[in-house]
């Protein structure tokens, strides 16, 4: 990394990271509840990939019952606390609000969301619990938000469940790949020992599962093995200089800059490679680390980036650049990043094609790799009879979750090649479902 590093202290950090969607205090729910026109239809609720009936657990606020609501929301969604601050509500629940017909700012879902479920997670209310047993037992590999939230609903229908980790903290995206101005690690961690508390699974950290004997154990104990792996390192581009010092993954810095906030460094001159939502978190982060100049470079125009328009404002709010129709051949400089040879491109049917002579170098000391995350076949490649489609993803089926080997069932990136947390809680529920009518065939 680069040896220019701002901000220098800890309430610095916490200053230019700070939370975009706040805590609500009870005055501020109150009246934000109070707006709600609990509509007969609820748009917001079929906008919600886990269906949390919206309109009611506002109203259990606005009628002084948090604790029903935070019951209301973690019935549909495991991870309530975490998606009101993570989710792209601005395009999911807020955005089909009906207020937004009438050009009036939509209902503030997610800060209410995360309101109710943050009491209940303060004062451990006991909102959830485990079934009776039934005596069988599930495997989950990797705890983040679908390997957790199988865990949950397992653990519910009364299964023994063992959650296998390969770092040292859980929830995965969550706490290693959101930016921190959506959410701390404090919360995040809160939610997931609430949970862990609340149904009891049991999880094994630094526990990575990496070879064929290691799966035929878990194979021989378990009645059935959830795959919750995500996915994985940002993909190299295969530039010439991409080994250059200060050339650096996305999702890596992210990750750095989670666990160490501001002892994390930061180039004066920043260029992000790609157009995702990922690209302007690390876009983003950059500025508010203190770099000086930070460019957002895409290969195609603007009005074709991956990443959703709220987030493009975001970057753009703390002083990203962006540099479009652009795409990077090489990665220049004397042992460490001194800058990026762009060419510059045009999209004709759909293609982007370069165009020729047009080469220009753009100068930086850091640049950031957003381009996307490899999938995790190393792994995979070692379960008999797994398919993968030819994007790298699980083969699944959609309803259940069960791949094609029978015994492993999966949700979440691994499975849909990378959505939303609240995609993965949902999905990963109703996988867990699959698995329990899968063991209880015939029965």
């Amino acid at each position: 990394m680069a040896e220019y590093q701002t901000p220098t202290s800890e309430p610095e950090f916490h200053a230019n990271f700070a939370q975009i969607k706040p805590r609500m205090n009870s005055s501020e729910a109150l009246f934000e509840s109070s707006r709600c026109l609990f509509c007969f239809d609820a748009p917001c609720i079929k906008a919600c990939p886990s269906g949390i009936d919206i309109p009611q657990f506002i109203r259990q606020i606005n009628t002084g019952n948090t604790t029903g609501a935070a019951r209301t929301i973690y019935e549909a969604n495991y991870f309530g606390n975490a998606c009101g601050k993570v989710c792209p509500t601005e395009v999911l629940c807020e955005g089909a609000c009906v207020y937004n017909l009438q050009d009036v700012k939509p209902i503030e879902i997610g800060r209410l969301q995360s309101f109710a479920t943050r009491e209940a997670i303060e004062q451990n209310k006991p909102l959830m619990g485990p079934g009776t047993p039934n005596g069988r037992k599930v495997a989950v590999i990797g705890a983040g938000p679908a390997g957790i939230s199988a865990a949950c609903e397992l653990r519910s229908l009364g299964y023994e469940v063992d959650v296998f980790e390969a770092k040292s903290q859980p929830s995965g995206l969550t706490v290693y790949g959101v930016a921190p101005y959506k959410i701390t690690n404090e919360e995040v961690l809160a939610e997931m020992a609430y949970l862990e508390g609340q149904f009891g699974f049991r999880v094994q950290y630094n526990q990575p599962i990496a070879s064929r004997r290691e799966l035929e154990a878990l194979e021989e104990s378990y009645d059935a093995i959830f795959l919750g792996v995500g996915l994985g390192q940002t993909n190299a581009l295969l530039l010439p200089g991409e080994e250059r010092a200060n050339c650096v993954g996305a999702v890596e810095f992210i990750e750095q800059l989670r666990m160490q906030h501001h002892r994390t460094a930061v180039g004066r001159k920043v260029i992000v490679l790609g157009g995702g939502n990922t690209a302007m978190d690390a876009a983003s982060e950059s500025a508010r680390m203190g770099a000086e100049d930070v460019i957002l470079a895409y290969r195609r125009g603007k009005e074709e980036m991956g990443a959703y328009d709220f987030e493009y404002d975001l970057a753009k709010g703390v002083g990203v650049k962006g540099l479009f129709n652009v795409a990077p051949v090489e990665i220049v400089g004397n042992g460490k990043v001194e800058g990026v040879k762009f060419i510059r491109t045009a999209t004709v049917n759909g293609q982007v094609q370069a165009v020729p002579g047009s080469e220009f170098v753009e100068a930086c000391d850091m640049v950031i790799k957003a381009t996307g995350q490899a999938k995790q076949t190393q792994l995979l490649s070692l379960i008999p009879g797994l398919q993968l489609d030819n994007k790298g993803r699980i083969v699944a089926d959609e309803r259940t979750g069960q791949t094609t080997n029978p015994k492993y069932f999966t949700s979440g990136d691994a499975r849909n090649g990378g959505a939303e947390v609240v995609n993965a809680s949902a999905e990963a529920k109703a996988t867990a479902r699959g698995i329990h009518a899968f063991l209880n065939a015939g029965l």
